[in-house]
């Protein structure tokens, strides 16, 4: 089985317009709601490839009812903890003459909600796979990703992380199976300039030395480079294609990666594979599909 934590989800309100102009009523011409957050986003990707799993994390209020209700109508298996008070966040994406976010805070996770969750984590098993994705709400320790992979050291788990500087490099000590930072985020991590391929795979390779088992770099339009557990540097181009939506691209190679090794136990087609669902995410106007991903998948 395959878990994902996702502890901030929200609905996200995408609202379209000709412009956006200051200081007046601005009118909308389409809009879209979406569940939101990147574990939801993994979760949702392998719904859409058949491939059971089962999406945790914290909802709250009508937003967070809202979030279950769409991931049971795209065919998920939820196991949501519905806390008592405040509400899931929503995002509000103006796409206009210019791109505008305003994101939500979230509700309150106390000490006690956290014993929930872990205890809903201690249902995975040995083989399992556990993906945790994305920044955390401010009322939840830094170390909670560290604090989880700690907690389930001893299970012998599959965990994929894809988070940015201290949350992801507090967890290397765990040996995650996969991370995947982007190259800006490595170059952040080491607070360095990345001037050339060896200067990502260089860079990679000390975050394999600090416990990561497998690295994958994504590069946007310039495509991606593997480091696998064996030393190997993997590096593959995206296919051709139009970008139309470049929000769910990084979630969708995690899903991507994940079913590609399932079906295989091979790293370099999980790559492919991982190339072809992040490119079908950024050729469409919402996640990948099925559909999409073959088709890109026999461009590569």
């Amino acid at each position: 089985m395959i878990y994902t934590v996702t502890l901030n989800p929200s609905l996200d309100y995408v609202m379209h317009l000709d412009q956006m102009n200051a200081h007046c009523v601005n009118r909308s011409n389409k809009e879209e709601i979406y569940p939101g957050g990147k574990g939801i986003n993994v979760s949702i990707v392998l719904n859409n490839l058949r491939i059971p799993n089962k999406a945790l994390g914290f909802i709250a209020g009508f937003t967070g009812k809202e979030i279950e209700n769409v991931m049971k109508q795209l065919g998920g298996d939820t196991d949501f903890i519905l806390l008592d008070r405040g509400i899931s966040r929503i995002n509000v994406k103006l796409e206009a003459d210019k791109e505008t976010e305003i994101n939500g805070m979230g509700p309150q996770i106390t000490p006690s909600d956290l014993k929930d969750l872990y205890v809903k984590l201690e249902q995975i098993e040995e083989g399992d796979f556990l993906v945790l994705a994305g920044s955390i709400p401010k009322s939840v320790p830094d170390s909670i990703y560290k604090d989880i992979m700690k907690m389930l050291a001893n299970k012998n788990i599959h965990v994929v992380v894809d988070a940015t500087k201290d949350l992801l490099l507090n967890v290397l000590q765990y040996k995650p199976f996969l991370i995947k930072p982007n190259h800006i985020e490595l170059a952040e991590m080491f607070n360095v300039t990345l001037n050339s391929d060896n200067d990502i795979v260089t860079y990679a390779r000390k975050l394999q030395e600090m416990g990561a088992q497998n690295v994958l770099i994504s590069m946007g339009g310039d495509g991606s480079i593997l480091i696998t557990n064996e030393g190997e540097v993997v590096r593959i181009s995206v296919p051709e294609g139009t970008v139309i939506n470049t929000v769910g691209s990084g979630d969708s190679m995690v899903a991507g990666f994940i079913a590609g090794y399932l079906k295989t136990k091979d790293l370099k087609q999980a790559l492919k594979f991982a190339t072809a669902t992040g490119s079908a995410t950024a050729f469409s106007t919402w996640l990948a599909t099925s559909d999409k991903i073959d088709d890109l998948l026999s461009k590569l």
